[in-house]
């Protein structure tokens, strides 16, 4: 079977009605025959909340003690997700960050991935099991657990994607294209229905907003 890597955003998983509706497109996907590997966002806007949380406790926290916060938001979505999946009848394992093998320099809050260690993530494969990555996060060298800032999430799922050899890599949010801008706060934006490679870089510099982006591996 080929390798799947999906990536559901936090729109995508809201809540639980919405949650479900990804865990069957997984189990879909896994019952055509793929592999599945899944990497998942914090729910709505539970990153937010829980950075609204610190500040209100420390105006000066640390970027150290954020990381460790806000790396719970992806972890409460694996873990749901999985469980989801299970209760379909497919079989299922949640990982975070570090134990999928994201390891990364030591700049919390935007860490740079020096190398990808899916050793977990085949081994469940292997054995049959659809596994739910959490997004966004990673450890360093000296065993610290990291988030990659904006995008991270995006980041995990094709850094696992290159790391695995995976057949198909697949950014999936609830937007129904590729935007100028994130349409939910500019009205006027523009969906753009083809993009070079240097014009699709400039708007993930920049923002933007899309559907369901799929690149495959180079044959």
């Amino acid at each position: 079977m080929g390798v799947v890597v999906q990536k559901y955003g936090g729109s995508s998983v809201a809540d639980l009605d919405r949650l479900r509706r990804v865990a069957e497109r997984v189990v879909n996907t896994r019952r055509a025959g793929n592999d599945v590997v899944v990497v998942v966002s914090a729910m709505g806007n539970t990153t937010n909340e829980l950075l609204d949380l610190a500040r209100r406790v420390s105006p000066s926290a640390g970027r150290r003690e954020i990381d460790m916060l806000i790396s719970v938001g992806e972890r409460i979505s694996m873990a749901l997700l999985s469980m989801a999946i299970t209760a379909m009848g497919e079989p299922a394992i949640s990982f975070t960050g570090s134990q999928s093998g994201i390891i990364t320099d030591e700049s919390h809050s935007a860490a740079r991935i020096l190398a990808v260690r899916p050793d977990r993530v085949r081994a469940a494969l292997a054995e049959g099991k659809i596994t739910i990555v959490a997004g966004f996060q990673g450890v360093s060298r000296d065993r610290e657990v990291t988030t990659l800032g904006r995008g991270g999430s995006d980041l995990t799922a094709v850094a696992l994607a290159a790391a695995l050899g995976a057949d198909w890599c697949e950014i999936c949010s609830d937007v129904d294209g590729v935007y100028t801008a994130d349409p939910r706060v500019v009205p006027d934006a523009i969906r753009l229905d083809t993009l070079s490679l240097d014009e699709a870089l400039a708007q993930a510099r920049n923002g933007t907003s899309s559907a369901s982006r799929s690149w495959p591996r180079p044959r």
